[in-house]
């Protein structure tokens, strides 16, 4: 039996935008993978806690962004590891729920020169294939010590989910910036006060 081979873009999320959606769905049907799974992040090791939306939040906003795509999907795995979350303990664990899949990391460009300083990095080098997509203002390091780093062509997008959240804060205009469902969600958070009880 032939293993489909499963694109990972990892992510806090915060919040799940268009530029996330149209990375996936480039790698998912212009690329050998059969699916793309966005990997929700409780707390990356390289981000500040305070800042972020609650965990089940980005993740059910993310489930809407994905609702009705047989291509892509959320996965939630790193919420039962320990945090902050690292790509190897997630991927040892996703191989262990997942065997007759192969997954591969899709990776911004901008992540690529600190691979070396990740967790057991040398591990994650050897084991998986890792697809890095450009991003505005990066020069890609020098490969050669890279193998299984491939560089793949990919729209180049600069969408922020700091300058989304930034617009909410002020009352901006944050439409097609996020799917609709997303949008529809933000701003009905927004609206209450948030005193409120958390749901």
């Amino acid at each position: 039996m032939s293993h489909a081979r499963i694109g990972l873009l990892f992510g806090s999320f915060n919040p799940v935008h268009t530029g996330h959606l149209i990375l996936a769905e480039h790698f998912a049907t212009r690329t050998d993978l059969a699916e793309v799974w966005l990997v929700v992040s409780p707390q990356s090791p390289f981000k500040v806690a305070a800042d972020l939306l609650p965990d089940t939040e980005r993740l059910r906003l993310v489930k809407l962004a994905l609702a009705g795509n047989p291509r892509l999907r959320v996965e939630d795995i790193e919420f039962g590891l320990p945090r902050p979350s690292y790509t190897i303990a997630t991927l040892d664990a996703l191989r262990q729920r997942h065997p007759t899949h192969d997954f591969v990391l899709l990776m911004g460009a901008d992540n690529l020169p600190s691979l070396p300083r990740w967790q057991e990095a040398a591990r994650v080098l050897a084991e998986v294939d890792i697809y890095v997509y450009p991003r505005p203002g990066t020069v890609l390091p020098d490969l050669a010590h890279f193998s299984r780093v491939q560089v793949m062509t990919a729209p180049l997008l600069d969408i922020s989910a700091t300058f989304i959240r930034e617009s909410l804060r002020t009352g901006g205009s944050i439409r097609y910036l996020v799917p609709a469902a997303v949008e529809a969600e933000l701003l009905q958070r927004k609206t209450p006060s948030d005193s409120g009880s958390g749901q």
